[in-house]
C-alpha cells in the first residue's frame, strides 16, 4: 500500500477537525454532551481512523472535545487554559524588554476593570455586593499579618464583577490573573505595604457603592499602580 504524504495527511486531519465542530453546530450539541464514537465519526465525516484521531487530539488540546477515558467523547466546556499557557511563556520570554507582553496585558486588564466599574454603577441597587465585604475584612485582617494573600486577592475581582452576570469576565480576568500570579517571582519584591493593597482594593468597593465613577476609575488606575511600578522596574 502506497504511504499517505503527511501534507495529505495534515490536511484531512484539518478536515476532520472541522467536521467534528460542524457535527456539534449541527447536532445542537452544548458543553458536557456526549460525542459519537470514533467509529461513528469515521463513517458520518467519511475520514479514516487515524484522521479521526488526529482531529480529537487536536480539538481536546483547544477544549472542544472532552476525551474521558473510560466513559467516552463529549462536548468539552470552554476553557481559557492554552492561552495562558501561550501568554505566559511569550511574556516570560519577553520580561526584559521595553514592550514585554506582560506590561500590554495588564494595560488590557486595567482598561477593562476601568468600564466594569462603570457597569456595575450603572446597575445600581441590582447588584448585590455584599459579599464583597467579608472578603476585604478578610483582606485586611491578612494585610495586618503582612501578606494579602493571591487568593483573597482573585477572589475580591471574581465577586466584584460577579452581578454583571457575564461568566467570559471571570473566565477573563482570571486568565489575565493566572499569567501574571505565574510570573509573579520574575518582577522582584511589590513595591506596595499589605495595607495599601488592602485600602486600594477597599477604595473601589466604597467607590462602587457610592456610585461615584469618577472616583470607581481612579481607584482601579491606583490599584494597577504597584503592577506598573514593578514593570517599570524592571524596565530599568
Amino acid at each position: 500500500m502506497t504511504a499517505v504524504p503527511r501534507p495529505a495527511r495534515q490536511s484531512r486531519a484539518v478536515e476532520a477537525q472541522q467536521g467534528v465542530k460542524d457535527l456539534i453546530v449541527r447536532r445542537g450539541l452544548v458543553a458536557g454532551d456526549p460525542l459519537p464514537t470514533e467509529s461513528e465519526l469515521m463513517e458520518e465525516l467519511q475520514v479514516s481512523r487515524n484522521s479521526i484521531r488526529e482531529a480529537l487530539k487536536a480539538l481536546q488540546a483547544v477544549g472542544i472535545v472532552d476525551i474521558r477515558h473510560g466513559f467516552g467523547m463529549f462536548v468539552g466546556r470552554m476553557s481559557l487554559a492554552g492561552l495562558v499557557d501561550e501568554l505566559t511563556f511569550h511574556s516570560r520570554i519577553t520580561l526584559q524588554n521595553g514592550k514585554n507582553h506582560l506590561a500590554h496585558l495588564v494595560e488590557i486588564r486595567e482598561i477593562l476593570e476601568s468600564g466594569l466599574v462603570q457597569r456595575l454603577i450603572d446597575l445600581g441597587q441590582e447588584a448585590d455586593l455584599t459579599p464583597i465585604s467579608d472578603v476585604i475584612a478578610r483582606m485586611e485582617s491578612e494585610a495586618d499579618e503582612g501578606l494579602v494573600s493571591p487568593e483573597t486577592d482573585r477572589l475580591f475581582h471574581d465577586l466584584l464583577y460577579r452581578p454583571l452576570g457575564n461568566p467570559l469576565v471571570s473566565q477573563l480576568l482570571g486568565a489575565f490573573w493566572d499569567v501574571y500570579y505565574q510570573l509573579r517571582d520574575h518582577l522582584g519584591e511589590p513595591d506596595e505595604p499589605p495595607l495599601d493593597v488592602a485600602k486600594r482594593h477597599r477604595d473601589m468597593y466604597t467607590a462602587v457603592l457610592a456610585g461615584d465613577r469618577a472616583a470607581a476609575e481612579a481607584a482601579v488606575h491606583a490599584h494597577f499602580h504597584g503592577v506598573r511600578n514593578r514593570l517599570a522596574r524592571l524596565r530599568g
